[in-house]
């Protein structure tokens, strides 16, 4: 039994600037290209093609507009690092590119979603897919989201990022001129307040993913239009874990009471506090993946708010994520465990990809 699955995060983009990535073919073939080349810890590892998707019954993804500061560069390709604002926008505005160019070029294989008509001339056919039929051929749709708001030179842009296709933005990756991030603590500016204001004037969806914790509380608080976070796990259930990467059971509750949904990441250093790199792959398991769903829909009282986010290709790859999977086509992989477990069919077609379609059906314009 497959499931149509709905991924909030994945850094497509970043990947085919970094590394000339060919997401059109497999990520067998992928790999095989990059071996012996570009930055080990960073090529020859993908866990993402489109021969993958088919497999995995992948329908839509959220890929992401992102790049990282020069002072957290730590070797990745000045292509997609940036020293000021004016930088960053240019590396927004290319990786916008690569996604027009990837859908141009493969029109079978890629569409871009900027609508809720352009949504369900992708997922319907999706769901129609009988669950025993093989690899269906079918395009993947791509809903365009923005990683860190760098890539705004100014609040006003939002508007031409809108018109370009954006449909959700998360202010910070680390701190920004924005608000509080993953690796720097600051409050909310005026600036990240008006970029707020902006945001919610033009109906994009807001997401907390690398807030800090007074951030995301601010975040709340402040917007009143739809809020997510595509890729985070639940703090409290890993033993170590102190940083604010991960959400608090308070954030989770406070974005549920918001109709809020959160993607698990199926990253191992995520899902293990003490897992570094070369570890033995045995110690992690889509079991603990399955604990951190349970967690949120303990926490919420539902299956209502949470989904998959898998933050793949986002600078880490395979092995480092659960032993049972090889690329993205093994989170099918997931449904069984969910059911073991106790859900029901429609709890784990909702985190599959109902929660994450009534987000969309929320922030994209008729």
């Amino acid at each position: 039994m497959t499931q149509f699955l709905i991924d909030a995060h994945e850094d497509l983009a970043y990947n085919m600037l970094a590394f000339g990535r060919d997401y059109s073919t497999s990520a067998a073939a992928i790999r095989e290209s990059e071996a012996g080349t570009g930055i080990p810890d960073l090529t020859g590892h993908t866990l993402l093609g489109w021969d993958d998707y088919q497999v995995g019954k992948v329908g839509v993804v959220f890929g992401t507009l992102f790049s990282a500061p020069k002072k957290y560069q730590h070797g990745q390709p000045d292509i997609v690092t940036y020293a000021d604002t004016r930088e960053a926008y240019g590396i927004s505005r290319a990786q916008m590119d690569a996604y027009i160019r990837l859908a141009e070029e493969h029109p079978d294989k890629f569409t871009l979603i900027f609508d809720r008509k352009d949504l369900h001339q992708v997922i319907d056919p999706w769901k129609a897919v009988n669950d025993d039929a093989p690899a269906a051929g079918l395009p993947v749709g791509i809903v365009v989201s923005m990683e860190s708001a760098e890539g705004l030179r100014q609040v006003e842009e939002v508007e031409e990022w809108w018109h370009s296709g954006v449909r959700l933005i998360g202010p910070v990756w680390a701190g920004t001129r924005f608000c509080g991030g993953t690796r720097e603590q600051m409050p909310f500016t005026k600036e990240g307040f008006a970029l707020l204001d902006r945001m919610a004037e033009m109906g994009f969806g807001l997401d907390v993913a690398h807030m800090s914790d007074l951030s995301i509380q601010t975040a709340i608080d402040r917007y009143p239009g739809t809020i997510i976070c595509s890729h985070g796990n639940v703090r409290s259930i890993i033993k170590g874990v102190t940083g604010e990467r991960q959400l608090t059971n308070l954030a989770i509750r406070r974005l549920a009471e918001r109709d809020g949904v959160v993607g698990v990441v199926p990253f191992n250093n995520f899902l293990k506090a003490d897992w570094t790199k070369n570890r033995n792959r045995e110690e992690v398991t889509l079991d603990h993946l399955v604990a951190h769903i349970d967690a949120i829909c303990q926490l919420t009282g539902s299956s209502n708010h949470a989904a998959i986010g898998t933050d793949f290709d986002g600078l880490f790859g395979f092995p480092d994520v659960p032993l049972e999977i090889n690329t993205i086509a093994d989170m099918q992989k997931l449904a069984p465990k969910l059911l073991e477990k106790g859900y029901t069919l429609v709890d784990v077609q909702k985190i599959f990809h109902g929660n994450w379609l009534r987000i969309l059906e929320r922030i994209l314009p008729a």
